[in-house]
């Protein structure tokens, strides 16, 4: 909602559906489209604004402009700005320093000492040398009159590692100096004001821990000797026996690789690096993907970035994979892989995808470089094991969500459609499938909470199946029909381009826009991508290999006849976020009890007549880099039709693929600096720094520029029973074996943990933490009844059962509670993780998860 007063300055108020307001700066500049009344302001000039409040802004002289009426959009401009700087010469002797705290004076002075060091000494300070290290700290006092603002511990560890070379160093300052060449070349975004210090001095042990002296810094004639005279040799040869898995080999996958063979981790002996990525190269990627080169187009991402690591560094041992990191993968990388690993670092650009990553890691307590960018910003996230919050805790999983109403009925922009268009995939061509298999295995199916639509919905899922191309092509066709012109004329027949909310105040005003139907054609490429690509999908659920064959879809297109349209009578239409929360109307129980009847005589027919196996249907899962691309055409055309419906600019391959797989877009600057920046977190990692202070988040902006680094939170309290409270990171490890090597019952299991009581067993839990210095854990034994035990989402034991089921179920093996599907290839787990939940007087409590360790084979 937007609205604008006539005034010296006028006043516009902004509020978007969701309620949320402008989100501009004072001195941003804007313009105008879509306003009617004051049409002035569309297309104007753009305007400096002034800020007053969340929703309210001033604009400048709008006092002899026609009045407002209603409708607009507001968009910001980006005008041009003109700097200017000091000569090196003055800018060296006062410099105006961007730093992130007030050490930038002391390594000011700390780097003209060097020069002059250099001068007069010919080399650079010899590493861990107190001699020299004084010698440079006397030059530095040199400089400046102003004594207390010189940090002599500062310059002397300085001194120390001024010879040193480190790779992520180098890509971090060569990211942030490459952004300011573009921006001299092409005069986009903000330069630097000339000077920018940055150190990483918390990456060296702690006092105490370790000690580095010359001859352990000295040169080894090592292609690490750079690395050595920074961290010395013994920590050079824990960098080779480490363990990493890198999940994703694009854009940060490619730089933090790179990192890594010039670091030397896993270059030693014992010390491995594995890296996955189902993905393929296309020639797009080649400008911020530095491992690959134009004959690399169609291959492996994972395949050839680890062909390119052993070409930098012979000595890295490192094993790629063509593998997706998500459930249906849990059998290659489960108990065993994450086991043996030392870290994982995140180079995905699926907030779903690095949240489960995450959640593997609290798994097995193994710590996580999470690394993100977007266009010239980017994070890092160091996640460590009982010490940090995990990655969910401080990024937001789900994107800004559009109200369901905009998608469903008053899309303004491409994303709105986009987002629909990968709704719509998931609900033709995902959920049906799921639920049909799930009718077809569950006899409990039909008795869950199913609205009468659900089960109408699978009672067609279950009349449409294909026989034929013909058929596929019928049913899209009829869907295209569907949606693109009888919903559209249900909507204006609810409300007519001429209708009013209130007297003359028209429905169809900005932002929404007034469809209009479209009418189907053979000869439109994109209603013929449509019904292709879904004809295509349709049949691959229902398993029916077909020919994907244009003309003879034609040939059935032209002769189908299209019911007529008939407006839905009684339906109602809702136009705000609120009026799609409201309850629906009361359920006919009759009705859905008919068709749980009518879809539970079908089921018995199809199984007791061996058709149930040919019913079963192939879930699709949306896959931006599917190989045949029609998941991607789809969406777009799916898209692009409904934009046709609202007047809205159509969206090409690329874009369609961007926002329906969520990708977030990536430049070599900024991959170059975040790679370095996380690559510091994984020394201390190396080190194994307990520390919470060593470590450091880090958020950039190059177009700014801006670089700021922070310490990561504790992990936040998940699990609480009294005055006694966990995190995500605690667990209750106990063996799944007896004494005699036998594997343990429910109720051996039940009493491992002190669970005792005849009718309901209760729990007795003693929480301990292996990590010096963590938040303390639970001491003691309280009595609590267990309600249920669960591993995953299958219930193993429950409170409310009969008290014959739940003695059945105590006495079976632990194996044959959580075992795989019946004639399915099937790898018992190492670790079986069970969540208890207990009640006490007042509420239910979910303790800390129970680890049980099971026997090998």
């Amino acid at each position: 909602m937007l609205s604008c007063s006539q005034g010296t300055p006028g006043v516009v108020t902004c509020r978007d559906g969701q309620g949320h307001g402008h989100g501009f700066a004072d001195g941003d500049f804007v313009t105008f489209s879509d306003v009617e009344g004051m049409s002035q302001l569309n297309g104007c000039k753009p305007r400096a604004i002034h800020v007053l409040d969340e929703f309210m802004l001033e604009i400048g002289d709008t006092a002899f402009f026609a009045p407002y009426q209603h409708g607009g959009v507001i968009t910001q401009v980006k005008v041009p700005q003109l700097h200017s700087y000091e000569p090196l010469s003055a800018a060296l002797a006062k410099p105006k320093i961007k730093a992130m705290d007030d050490r930038g004076c002391s390594l000011h002075l700390a780097f003209r000492a060097l020069h002059a060091f250099a001068a007069e000494m010919g080399q650079l300070p010899r590493p861990r040398a107190q001699a020299d290290a004084e010698r440079l700290l006397e030059l530095a006092r040199g400089l400046t009159a102003h004594q207390e603002l010189l940090d002599e511990g500062l310059v002397r560890t300085f001194a120390h590692v001024s010879a040193g070379e480190l790779s992520p160093m180098a890509a971090l300052l060569g990211g942030l100096a490459a952004q300011e060449v573009l921006k001299a070349a092409s005069g986009k975004f903000l330069p630097l004001e000339q000077w920018l210090y940055f150190d990483a001095l918390e990456c060296l042990p702690k006092q105490g821990t370790t000690l580095l002296t010359e001859e352990s810094c000295a040169p080894r004639g090592s292609r690490y000797d750079g690395q050595i005279a920074v961290f010395g040799a013994d920590f050079q040869e824990r960098l080779g026996r480490q363990k990493y898995f890198v999940v994703g080999a694009g854009a940060i996958g490619c730089e933090l690789l790179k990192n890594f063979a010039m670091i030397g981790l896993a270059a030693g002996k014992g010390g491995s690096i594995t890296v996955t990525d189902m993905d393929t190269i296309e020639r797009s990627n080649l400008s911020r993907q530095l491992l690959f080169r134009p004959r690399d187009v169609g291959k492996l991402k994972s395949e050839t970035a680890a062909a390119a690591v052993r070409r930098m560094n012979p000595m890295t041992r490192v094993t790629a994979q063509p593998h997706h990191v998500g459930p249906d993968t849990e059998t290659l990388y489960g108990d065993d892989f994450f086991t043996a690993l030392d870290g994982v670092a995140n180079a995905l650009d699926s907030m779903q995808a690095r949240a489960y990553v995450d959640g593997r890691c609290i798994r097995y307590l193994k710590p996580l470089l999470d690394s993100g960018t977007e266009g010239t910003k980017g994070h890092v996230q160091v996640i460590v094991p009982y010490l940090t919050q995990p990655f969910g805790s401080s990024v937001d999983l789900t994107e800004s969500a559009v109200p369901l109403c905009t998608l469903r009925h008053f899309p303004s922009t491409i994303e709105h459609t986009l987002q629909w268009a990968r709704d719509e995939f998931d609900g033709l061509f995902k959920v049906p499938a799921e639920n049909v298999n799930k009718y077809l295995e569950d006899p409990a199916f039909l008795e869950g909470q199913w609205t009468t639509q659900d089960l109408e919905g699978l009672r067609s899922s279950l009349q449409e199946k294909p026989r034929s191309w013909q058929d596929c092509v019928c049913w899209a066709r009829q869907h295209w029909e569907s949606l693109y012109r009888h919903a559209i004329l249900n909507l204006l027949h609810a409300f007519p381009p001429s209708h009013e909310t209130s007297p003359g105040v028209p429905f169809w005003a900005a932002p929404k826009r007034c469809p209009r139907p479209l009418e189907f054609d053979c000869d439109n490429s994109t209603h013929m991508e449509y019904i292709m690509t879904a004809a295509s999908l349709f049949a691959q659920m229902h398993r029916l290999q077909v020919p994907r064959d244009w003309a003879a879809a034609r040939e059935t297109l032209r002769a189908m006849a299209v019911p007529p349209f008939q407006p839905e009578v009684g339906v109602r239409i809702p136009v705000t976020e609120e009026e799609m929360e409201e309850a629906p109307a009361g359920v006919d129980e009759e009705q859905l009890a008919a068709l749980r009847q009518e879809l539970a005589e079908r089921r018995w027919a199809l199984l007791e007549g061996g058709c149930g196996s040919t019913h079963r249907m192939e879930p699709i899962h949306f896959e931006k880099d599917d190989d045949s691309n029609s998941h991607v055409d789809f969406i777009m055309a799916a898209s692009n039709l409904r934009a046709a419906n609202y007047g809205i600019a159509p969206a090409d391959w690329h874009k369609s693929k961007r926002v329906a797989g969520r990708i977030v877009p990536a430049i070599a600057t900024t991959t170059a600096a975040v790679a370095g920046l996380a690559c510091l977190e994984l020394y201390k990692l190396v080190w194994g720094h307990q520390d919470l202070g060593s470590y450091r988040n880090s958020f950039l902006q190059l177009a700014e520029p801006l670089l700021t680094r922070f310490q990561p939170l504790t992990p936040p309290a998940t699990y609480k029973y009294g005055q006694e409270t966990w995190s995500c990171w605690h667990r209750v490890e106990v063996p799944g074996i007896g004494a005699h090597g036998e594997e343990l019952s429910l109720q051996e299991l039940l009493d491992q943990l002190q669970l005792m009581g005849s009718e309901r067993p209760v729990l007795g839990l003693a929480l301990t933490c292996p990590i010096p210095d963590a938040p303390p854990a639970l001491q003691g034994v309280h009595g609590l009844p267990v309600r249920t035990v669960l591993c995953g989402v299958t219930i193993l034991y429950a409170s409310f059962w009969a008290k014959q089921k739940r003695e059945a179920q105590l006495a079976r093996r632990l194996m044959q509670l959580v075992g795989g599907p019946p004639g399915g290839a099937w790898q018992p787990p190492r670790i079986l993780v069970l969540d208890l939940v207990c009640e006490d007087q007042q509420d239910d409590d979910v303790l800390p998860p129970v680890h049980v360790r099971l026997p090998c084979g």
